[in-house]
């Protein structure tokens, strides 16, 4: 099929999304048989879109017969990944699929060494795991902690994320064992973050204000986000203590989003404290925190209110946080 064609092709699918579905459903069945793996993706992208349940069974028998003869039928995966991606948004919660693809790897020539193009694939298929009522929460379970050690930090997150999804107390030691232990990747740890606090609550806060002090550079930035995402009375407190202390220019404005994020009144009062009366620098920091709710028209008014006679700098930060 030539590109001009494969591109009208998928020009038509996208004029679907306003179509009836009597028309639809027929048109996208056919193409998720389509040889070409970009059509097919498509499909799938707009059967998710529709929330056409009825086409289940077609985006099953598509995601195998991508899964056959894999790099040369679904070059970099990307059928798959859609189909995947689909099947958990149309509530499918049969394990089969998911764990075929969580297993798949698709090793593909590139420049030097071949890469593995199914990271994403495993990731969304272990996700879509913690929903599928078929499979025991045990054998769950051991899918998420043997995937806590892939290579892939991509599919480590999509594990913490998992093992949130499942909740419970195998869930939380897990992934306070993940916290004890660490990970290279920043991101990673702030997911980490965010599910115990998620499970836990505020028994989770201590663990995660820990990396407040020993944590170093983006780590202890996650950690701070993830406290005042939190919104726990604990994690405000906790990280009003960190900003006391604190040294690090960057850090100190990482703690005044985090504290903003708390939305707790005090946090908010103490905040506009600073713009009244902090240092310039400091002021201009806490005004860029409290932007973080420009939607809300008391904090927009009482910002503006704690500017007024404050240095023209600070008047001027204030239009670009909130009006620019």
């Amino acid at each position: 099929m030539a590109v001009r064609k494969v591109e009208d092709e998928l020009d038509r699918l996208s004029k679907l999304r306003d179509a009836d579905p009597p028309a639809a459903i027929p048109a996208l069945r056919k193409a998720l048989g389509d040889r070409v793996n970009l059509i097919a993706a498509k499909a799938a992208k707009m059967a998710s879109e529709r929330q056409f349940r009825e086409l289940i069974p077609d985006l099953l028998r598509a995601f195998d017969r991508l899964l056959e003869n894999a790099v040369e039928r679904d070059q970099q995966c990307w059928g798959k990944n859609a189909i995947a991606t689909a099947l958990k948004d149309l509530g499918h919660t049969e394990s089969a699929p998911f764990l075929r693809g969580m297993r798949h790897i698709q090793m593909e020539p590139s420049f030097g060494r071949p890469v593995d193009t199914a990271e994403t694939l495993r990731g969304t298929c272990l996700l879509a795991l913690a929903a599928c009522a078929d499979l025991a929460r045990d054998d769950a379970l051991r899918c998420f902690v043997d995937a806590l050690t892939e290579k892939s930090h991509a599919i480590r997150l999509e594990a913490v994320r998992a093992l949130a999804q499942m909740e419970g107390i195998e869930a939380a030691l897990v992934l306070r064992l993940k916290a004890r232990g660490g990970d290279e990747e920043p991101q990673v740890m702030g997911q980490v973050f965010d599910a115990l606090l998620s499970i836990e609550g505020e028994r989770a806060v201590p663990l995660v204000a820990e990396y407040l002090d020993k944590g170093e550079g983006a780590v202890r930035e996650e950690a701070a986000l993830a406290l005042g995402s939190s919104r726990l009375p604990e994690a405000c407190e906790l990280l009003q203590k960190a900003y006391e202390s604190a040294r690090d220019a960057q850090f100190c404005e990482v703690l005044l989003r985090a504290i903003s994020l708390t939305r707790q009144e005090r946090a908010l009062q103490w905040l506009l404290g600073m713009v009244r009366t902090a240092r310039k620098r400091d002021a201009i920091d806490a005004i860029h925190a409290l932007a973080l709710h420009r939607g809300s028209e008391e904090i927009r008014r009482n910002t503006a209110g704690a500017v007024k006679g404050r240095e023209p700098e600070l008047e001027a930060e204030y239009r670009k946080a909130f009006e620019g």
